[in-house]
């Protein structure tokens, strides 16, 4: 029996994961976004947000009561990670209070090898990277606190507790921000 068509393939199994698609078959802007999370609930987007705002404001409170300034940048990092991205290891209390720490410790190495400059805060910064490595401690805002120090040169007597109690509040207002929320991961996915 002869037919004018060629035979049909047999249809292809429904795919549900984009990145098993080949990537020629992908358009172009489905290859770029489909690596990107998953967005957030309004409602978790709202209780990640406030909960991360509320930790900040607290150290503000916190250094305007001691006249100190306690909120400095890196810290604001650490406080998007363990609310906003509670499950990755940078986010873990290990990783925040034990990092900061370490890049507290280069920073103030550094400082005091090679005081002030640009050059300096990026090594240590580079040297914080390293020592959160090899520690198994991976925080990046670590990393812009070592800098924060070689720039600014605090009184490591007055920065680094502050900066440890800091830390650890940061830890304790996700872990009480993910108890909040019925619907919200729970932090930690492990302490040490």
């Amino acid at each position: 029996m002869s037919t004018d068509i060629a035979p049909r393939p047999d249809p292809a199994p429904a795919v549900t994961d984009p990145a098993a698609v080949p990537r020629r078959r992908r358009p172009r802007l489905a290859r770029m976004a489909g690596r990107a999370p998953a967005r957030p609930t309004p409602a978790a987007a709202a209780h990640n947000v406030s909960a991360a705002t509320a930790a900040l404001l607290m150290l503000v409170a916190i250094g305007a009561a001691l006249h100190e300034p306690v909120l400095i940048p890196p810290l604001a990092a650490s406080a998007a990670l363990v609310h906003c991205a509670p499950a990755l290891p940078l986010a873990q209390p290990r990783s925040v209070v034990v990092g900061h720490l370490l890049g507290a410790a280069a920073g103030y190495a550094v400082a005091l090898a090679a005081h002030g400059s640009a050059w300096a805060a990026a090594l240590a910064a580079g040297v914080t990277l390293a020592l959160t490595t090899l520690a198994r401690t991976p925080h990046s805002p670590a990393c812009a606190t070592a800098v924060v120090i070689v720039l600014q040169e605090p009184t490591p007597g007055r920065f680094v507790p502050l900066l440890f109690g800091s830390t650890v509040l940061l830890v304790l207002t996700a872990y009480a921000a993910s108890r909040v929320r019925r619907a919200a991961p729970r932090y930690p996915a492990y302490w040490w």
